[in-house]
């Protein structure tokens, strides 16, 4: 008996070490990394579009914009146009537990609604335009997409740094089947635009140029499944300010500016993978 004591006391750390090995690792904890895909619907606060080029600089005060999100169906699902819709995208690491840095981006669409009722202001040269010229000080005109239109169709991307809290507050069963986390970020980044813009009886399509930046707050209710699967869907609020969108592409003169606020409302797929150890010792990685 004396002998069996002995054995058990000698041989009780590499016992206790093994189950620190086997024990699983949260999602949140430090060494975990994250990515997703969804996708999301926008909502634009009114804003005033400056526009400037050869001849003219002019501004719609108070116009009214809109997303543009495509109708449910294949292009969902069909890995070859799935970017066609207004997606999320994004890839993150937790460099500490509870704390994440993660980097992606988010393809929204801003089209200048039709028949925006707006108050014109600027100068407008004679013999720019058939529809204005000369100077305008806050005349209510009600715009004609024929004639003048303006969109970010082919993408307002907002590439972002996100900074992210997650506390977990759920879970269920012994295999942790379920979760239940809340994330919170915070947000900065470059706005890449793809620009249609038509004016003085000319259109130009997709005119590319990094037109500004923005700064956004995220929240976010995560489903985690078996630890390594989630979804989650998100609210996120922020401001775009466009200091120069190109908007004609053999005239870098030409421009729009603008700044506005927006709302938008997520639903992304995501997986977790462990990069790391399961606590911090010198046993194999999992995923």
């Amino acid at each position: 008996m004396r002998n069996l004591v002995v054995i058990l006391l000698i041989f009780a750390p590499f016992f206790s070490d093994g189950q620190k090995r086997m024990k699983k690792k949260d999602s949140y904890a430090k060494g975990t990394v994250f990515g997703y895909w969804g996708y999301n619907r926008s909502a634009y606060t009114k804003s005033n579009l400056r526009f400037v080029g050869p001849g003219y600089d002019f501004t719609l005060a108070g116009a009214v914009a809109h997303d543009n999100p495509e109708k449910f169906g294949a292009v969902y699902f069909d890995p070859s146009r799935i970017s066609i819709p207004q997606f999320n995208a994004r890839v993150g690491y937790y460099f500490k537990d509870h704390w994440a840095i993660s980097f992606g981006y988010d393809h929204m669409k801003y089209i200048f609604a039709d028949k925006n009722e707006v108050t014109l202001s600027g100068k407008i040269d004679p013999g720019i335009d058939n529809n204005w010229s000369g100077t305008y000080n806050a005349e209510p005109v009600v715009t004609d997409r024929d004639l003048l239109h303006y969109e970010n169709s082919d993408g307002l991307n907002y590439l972002r740094l996100e900074l992210t809290r997650t506390d977990q507050w759920l879970k269920f069963g012994n295999k942790d089947w379920l979760a239940i986390s809340t994330n919170v970020g915070v947000s900065a980044g470059g706005l890449l635009s793809f620009n249609d813009f038509t004016f003085a009886q000319q259109k130009s399509v997709r005119t590319i140029s990094m037109s500004g930046y923005g700064l956004s707050v995220h929240l976010g209710a995560r489903f985690e499944f078996f630890r390594h699967f989630f979804i989650e869907p998100k609210l996120a609020g922020g401001l775009n300010h466009q200091l120069k969108v190109r908007n004609r592409q053999n005239d870098p003169s030409a421009y729009t500016r603008q700044a506005y606020g927006y709302g938008s409302f997520e639903t992304v797929v995501g997986f977790f993978l462990y990069i790391r150890s399961k606590n911090g010792c010198d046993s194999c990685p999992t995923w």
